[in-house]
């Protein structure tokens, strides 16, 4: 896939994120980070199971991914773009309403401690930490959510972490955030995310 020329940020290889700690272990041969910038322009569409990205060169050609989808008995969830350009999907912990943020690139599904906490979840801790971009490192405690929805979508009973997400993580634009949807839980639930109406599918 040739994307020609675009405009691309550039960042130190050093200091506290994470991009740079990963790039000095096995990621050295990461050399970057594929934005939403690329992704919505191209209309992507990335299939979480199979691990595989897809492009759209042709314009022109409309994909009726929503109708193969929903024919697979998959359940549609919009998606909303936020100011800063993240992603985030409607959910509720419990039958309480909030947001995720979808992220690929957290490799586990993380709720914010406080809000889990609230909502009567009991807590184990663990020896885990979550590192976010910035380099601020939290513990990570796991919990048994038996009902978690994604939109119209039931996720089945299932532990998660749960961590105290820094400020920076918790507010997404204008939109306050109850947790981060990660990748062990979109490949779980067969998701796909589709860039051009903005959706995600999941099973």
């Amino acid at each position: 896939m040739n994307f020609g020329a675009t405009p691309v940020a550039l960042l130190k290889a050093s200091g506290g994120n994470s991009f740079a700690a990963g790039s000095r272990g096995r990621d050295a041969h990461i050399v970057g980070v594929l934005g939403t910038d690329l992704l919505t322009r191209f209309k992507a569409v990335i299939n979480c199971g199979t691990r595989l990205v897809f492009f759209k060169v042709d314009s022109s050609r409309r994909l009726e991914l929503a109708k193969v989808a929903l024919s697979q008995r998959f359940i549609k969830v919009p998606m909303l773009r936020q100011a800063n350009g993240a992603f985030t999907v409607p959910c509720s912990v419990n039958g309480h309403p909030g947001s995720l943020l979808v992220d690929t690139g957290a490799l586990v599904t993380t709720l914010d401690e406080s809000a889990v906490r609230s909502l009567g979840i009991a807590l184990q801790p663990t020896h885990a930490t979550a590192r976010f971009p910035t380099g601020v490192e939290r513990k990570i405690s796991l919990g048994e959510v038996n009902r978690l929805m994604i939109g119209d979508f039931k996720v089945p009973p299932t532990r998660l972490a749960a961590a105290a997400l820094p400020g920076f993580a918790l507010k997404q634009g204008n939109t306050q955030i109850a947790g981060i949807l990660g990748l062990e839980l979109l490949v779980m639930c067969h998701g796909i995310i589709d860039f051009d109406s903005s959706s995600l599918f999941l099973k």
